[in-house]
């Protein structure tokens, strides 16, 4: 089978999957190889994403390390047959990979969930919110590479699926131009905030005794628990989440934070003050 030069997150993900399962079974990568009449390589290839893997070999496997969650292995099976090219691959050596990765993940994830503390989230900016945050960029983009940009965030916005976006007020008042983009974008999010599968809660500055809301999240439901997604900004790009024991620490802070912050209404109550403000 031809070896990807650049696997997506979500071929990664699946490699990753059946090198867990593997080593819960305590077989090495060679005798898995072997119940497959395959290589220590090839096998190799297939957990680190590099090739893919058809349905009857994943189900082989599944049988072969004693895995009896019949539901986890049809979504791997799932994610082996998807053969999915969307809008992303448009943007494919012209973005870093973890755009196109993170657009991969939205599209197929069951919910979002995204806490924001300096930022309004990516999916609820405005274009010219956008444009200031990425101009804000070091090093500095160039023209064409700050417009790709914009145009992949504009294509992510077109989401469908629940999402629901705790943001701290300190992100609703720091002014990432001028006062007018910012009275729009909170317009924007008081009209989103209506949106039926849109839901915005804020945090208020006046909370006493509140350290939970300490850094940026976004929460990406699969088809099952296991198989969720955290997202986070790091130093050396994004990274993204998949180990079982943080997943369930994030889903714990994310309660902490949705408990702290206000109901929906009160939000757009506060969002309003705050846009009569500008």
């Amino acid at each position: 089978m031809v070896q990807r030069r650049e696997p997506t997150a979500r071929q990664v993900r699946l490699g990753v999957e059946l090198r867990r399962l593997r080593e819960a079974a305590g077989l090495t990568a060679a005798q898995a190889a072997a119940l497959l009449g395959a290589n220590r390589a090839q096998m190799s290839h297939i957990e680190l994403g590099l090739t893919g893997v058809s349905e009857e070999r994943v189900r082989r496997l599944a049988s072969h390390y004693a895995c009896t969650d019949q539901e986890y292995v049809a979504a791997l099976v799932a994610m082996a047959n998807d053969r999915t090219r969307g809008w992303w691959e448009e943007y494919r050596g012209l973005l870093p990979t973890s755009f196109l990765d993170l657009a991969e993940l939205e599209h197929h994830a069951r919910f979002q969930r995204h806490v924001a503390i300096l930022y309004v989230p990516g999916l609820l900016q405005t274009e010219d919110y956008s444009r200031a945050v990425f101009s804000s960029r070091l090093p500095e983009l160039t023209g064409e590479e700050l417009e790709l940009r914009i145009q992949h965030r504009k294509a992510r916005q077109q989401f469908t699926t629940p999402y629901e976006a705790v943001i701290h007020e300190a992100a609703l008042r720091i002014r990432v131009s001028d006062r007018a983009t910012s009275r729009a974008q909170l317009t924007r999010l008081l009209e989103l905030s209506e949106v039926d599968h849109i839901t915005v809660r804020v945090i208020p500055l006046d909370l006493d005794g509140f350290a939970q809301a300490s850094s940026t999240m976004t929460y990406l439901g699969g088809h099952l628990p296991k198989l969720d997604t955290v997202v986070r900004d790091a130093l050396h790009g994004t990274a993204f989440i998949d180990f079982e024991a943080q997943l369930d620490t994030y889903r714990t802070s994310f309660r902490k934070v949705e408990g702290a912050s206000l109901e929906p209404g009160q939000s757009r109550e506060l969002i309003h003050r705050l846009a009569k403000e500008l």
